[in-house]
């Protein structure tokens, strides 16, 4: 089985602004990757969090605050450009994330949710990359530990893996906006082993175990 490796260490500095710093590497590395995702100074609070009992929560992300849109959408024209063009104007949630592509590349993106779909936008070339319909996505998968990753389960399309300091908040905006535009409950799965399609023939596993100062996360080619 060909596998790859890409190690998180989870760091709590409530000090400091989200930093991210990145390693890149390719698939046939099996070296690890010394990412250090840090918390923001903001998250949804305890009451809001749809999943209170089987997250392991770090101490820091349960007095946050929702904010949503910390990117000020309005002041960005490419990104208000992407959204009319969409026929969308209700922005729920704004942020920067780091997007895992099928290759195990880590790549900066902006992720929005509005009110009817998921938008992924490259920060750097102002490039819409992928829209996808709120009604599209099946569920959402998370470890049960206190880790940054999230994927995004489409069974019409291939999958979306992410991580993000602010994860707690999305996964809320998404369970809220997905009941207001079809009706029905988003379901969110916790696991600390969880499949997803990086590509519509590409399946992949993420691992997480616990270690020494954070979570130690592993995603294996199936």
């Amino acid at each position: 089985m060909n596998r790859y490796k890409a190690q998180r260490q989870v760091q709590i500095d409530e000090s400091e602004t989200p930093k991210y710093e990145e390693d890149v590497q390719d698939e046939e590395q099996q070296e690890e990757n010394g990412t250090r995702l840090r918390p923001s100074d903001s998250n949804v609070t305890e009451d809001q969090e749809p999943f209170m009992g089987v997250k392991v929560r770090r101490k820091a992300s349960l007095r946050r605050e929702c904010k949503g849109d910390y990117l000020d959408v309005p002041s960005r024209p490419f990104l208000m450009k992407i959204l009319q063009k969409q026929g969308d104007n209700q922005v729920l949630f704004a942020d920067k994330v780091l997007k895992f592509t099928s290759s195990g590349k880590m790549k900066r993106r902006i992720l929005m949710i509005t009110d009817f779909a998921i938008y992924i936008v490259d920060p750097d070339t102002d490039a819409l990359k992928r829209r996808v319909a709120l009604a599209a996505v099946d569920k959402m998968c998370l470890s049960e530990l206190s880790d940054n990753f999230f994927a995004i389960i489409i069974p019409t399309e291939y999958d979306l893996l992410m991580a993000s300091t602010r994860k707690t908040e999305i996964v809320t905006v998404l369970v809220e906006a997905t009941k207001s535009a079809s009706d029905y409950e988003l379901e969110v799965v916790f696991s600390n082993r969880f499949e997803y399609n990086a590509s519509a023939d590409l399946v992949k596993e993420v691992q997480f175990e616990e270690a020494e100062g954070g979570v130690r996360t592993r995603i294996v080619r199936k």
